[in-house]
């Protein structure tokens, strides 16, 4: 998490609001020169100054970024997820493109592309029923996803096949320029940052060391859950690199609305109609739960849109402790027709209601 204090980014690079996009990469390269850790060892004011630098130049040479800021401030681009930079490693491996804009090279500080690298996430999207999140269930999920190619073990080469180690780089997929203060290694030209050349590609993958897998993947979905529930399942995204871990796969869960209840929280509502004859002399009903019927005690008097609770017929907490209520919401309803003597019973209740 980003520690630094949070001042003006317009006041860190020194320009105007209405600074243009060049004048926002002219004064960055000014300020990333001034206070480059190379040239300010172990000076923690200079650091800090880079680092707000970066983070300034990250969110004003970005279009959406530049305009949530102007909007909303600070406070608004932490609710879209922009975070800032922890320290020096952060901005390098980060935002390490950066430097390849402004400066033309990358930084000192940058990876081999044959350092091991995790592989990238994936995401799964499913819908539930009702009941389904309510009380957990079991799904197969089918995937498609990039794996390690079974021919080459990841090489990209063909079995059998020579690779040689690159005799530009040595073997390093980075060379070494000089360019004033700084110490400059830029990705090699010759293998593009591998350190190897591959003399014949292998056919299965074409040289990609990655092919595509169609895997069916079992997932439990918890009792609880709600529309906007995450699951992640380590190592069930695609294969990494060079050595490096695995993705994750998340399940993002979508429930079905019910056609009679309604989830609050952990309470389900729902509606049940009573006559006015029950609602006024009272009346013992049936009413659904989510585990089948209850019988529910209807009072004398009982007025429309009362509210009545069942403890513990709501959702299971997702913690595991408890269920939610069932509140049912009393819905009097009037005949629309009636016949001759019922209409004439009416009528005598009415003379003595009026007396």
């Amino acid at each position: 998490m980003n520690t630094m204090v949070k001042v003006c980014y317009y006041e860190v690079l020194e320009i105007t609001r209405d600074a243009t996009e060049e004048e926002i990469k002219k004064s960055y390269r000014r300020m990333a020169m001034k206070y480059h850790p190379d040239r300010n060892p172990g000076d923690k004011e200079a650091e800090e100054k880079f680092k707000q630098a970066a983070e300034a130049y990250e969110v004003l040479s970005d279009r959406k970024k530049r305009d949530i800021y102007d909007r909303y401030g600070h406070d608004g681009l932490s609710s879209s997820g922009f975070q800032g930079f922890s320290g020096f490693d952060d901005v390098f491996s980060s935002f390490g493109d950066i430097f390849e804009d402004i400066f033309g090279f990358s930084s000192s500080r940058s990876r081999s592309r044959t350092a091991g690298r995790a592989g990238a996430d994936l995401r799964y999207d499913l819908t539930l029923t009702f009941s389904e999140a309510a009380f957990g269930t079991e799904k197969d999920l089918n995937i498609r996803k990039s794996v390690t190619c079974a021919e080459c073990r990841g090489s990209g080469a063909d079995p059998g096949s020579e690779i040689k180690t690159c005799s530009y780089c040595g073997g390093r997929g980075q060379v070494l320029q000089s360019s004033g203060f700084f110490s400059i290694r830029t990705t090699c030209p010759e293998c593009k940052g591998y350190g190897k050349i591959i003399l014949q590609y292998c056919s299965a993958c074409h040289g990609s060391g990655k092919t595509a897998l169609d895997k069916k993947v079992h997932v439990k979905i918890p009792a609880g859950v709600e529309t906007g529930s995450r699951l992640r399942l380590r190592g069930e995204g695609e294969d990494g690199e060079f050595g490096g871990p695995s993705g994750d796969l998340y399940v993002f869960l979508a429930v079905e609305p019910h056609e009679f209840f309604e989830r609050r929280g952990y309470d389900i509502y729902c509606r049940v109609p009573i006559t006015f004859v029950q609602a006024a002399l009272g009346a013992k009903i049936e009413v659904p739960t989510l585990t089948g019927t209850e019988k529910l005690k209807i009072p004398k008097g009982t007025q429309n849109a009362t509210h009545f609770r069942l403890k513990g017929r709501g959702i299971p907490h997702i913690r595991g402790f408890g269920n939610g209520d069932q509140i049912i919401e009393t819905l009097v309803t009037i005949p629309t027709s009636l016949t001759r003597k019922q209409e004439e019973l009416l009528l005598e209740f009415a003379k003595l209601d009026n007396k």
